[in-house]
């Protein structure tokens, strides 16, 4: 009996195997290769020129990390741009979303296409536009009106120049290019929500408010969850505007984890260092993925 189960399994993979065997491959050669290869890297003074000998270094690369100051810089700012902005994408998603349901709102297409638009935008166009805004002097935009005009500074602000307010212009622009994901997924939900729970709400008195924080937030969870998980992977893969817009400075002051990696392969040729760095980065996604899996989304499933 098992045997026979056993040849009709076997005939069941035979048969699906030519359609799923080219994904196996692709696989294999595209995402276990390199990662292997990147692991493997992290332990040796890696030389990318041909018969150059990469001598084996142990833990070396991550110990240097951890001694490196522009290394706990891009830790910190790393995490500090998935705590900002996050929260902020979920609750500007969702506040818009909202708005835009209301029944006597119109053109909710138009506003739809008006807030996603930032999110079909590239990146590079949107940090040179940042980049333009914010720049120094007295013919940045931001400075010209603030100070040209207006008067409102006293001198031009070095926008990208400074720690802080640089951070901050690199978390609006994170959250601007990508509220309109989470506002496309909220307003979807909330189109799903049954209008009876609603108007059986509003008989029995309830205000908007009360239906918000009573009904819309509750049957939302499950979809706030997803957009959570989604928008901390994205956070941590920031890259692109932190590149084009202050490149890491001043001073490393502004770096993050992904494009510190990229410097370190790529500007200094420390290849070994940078897959160390990759190999950390990697991990510290993965634990963050699986706690937000074994808990938040052990929650989700439960409700």
């Amino acid at each position: 009996m098992s045997g026979s189960r056993f040849a009709l399994e076997a005939r069941r993979w035979w048969a699906v195997l030519p359609y799923i065997i080219w994904g196996i491959v692709g696989t294999a050669v595209f995402v276990v290769y390199p990662m292997v290869k990147g692991i493997w890297m992290s332990f040796l003074d890696y030389k990318i020129m041909p018969g150059a000998e990469s001598p084996f270094v142990g833990l070396d690369n991550y110990l240097k990390a951890f001694h490196s100051e522009f290394f706990w810089y891009a830790v910190r700012n790393t995490f500090l741009n998935t705590l900002v902005t996050v929260p902020l994408i979920m609750a500007v998603g969702l506040f818009l979303a909202v708005l835009v349901n209301l029944k006597f709102v119109k053109g909710k297409v138009a506003w739809r296409m008006i807030y996603y638009f930032p999110v079909i935008t590239s990146w590079i166009v949107i940090s040179y536009l940042f980049k333009y805004l914010f720049a120094g002097g007295e013919y940045g935009f931001i400075n010209y009106i603030f100070y040209t005009k207006l008067h409102w500074l006293p001198e031009p602000v070095n926008w990208l120049q400074n720690e802080w307010t640089g951070l901050v212009i690199i978390w609006t622009l994170h959250v601007f290019k990508t509220f309109g994901w989470a506002f496309v997924i909220y307003i979807a939900a909330l189109q799903g929500v049954p209008q009876i729970l609603y108007e059986a709400a509003a008989i029995d008195g309830a205000n908007g408010w009360r239906l918000f924080r009573h009904i819309t937030l509750p049957l939302l969870k499950p979809v706030q969850i997803y957009v959570f998980i989604n928008a901390v992977i994205g956070a941590f893969n920031i890259f692109p505007h932190v590149y084009f817009i202050t490149g890491g400075g001043p001073l490393g002051r502004t770096q993050v984890l992904p494009v510190l990696i990229y410097k370190e392969a790529f500007d200094k040729f420390e290849f070994g260092y940078s897959a160390a760095l990759a190999v950390m980065m990697g991990l510290t996604i993965f634990a963050v993925t699986y706690y937000q899996q074994r808990k938040i989304g052990k929650f989700s499933l439960e409700y």
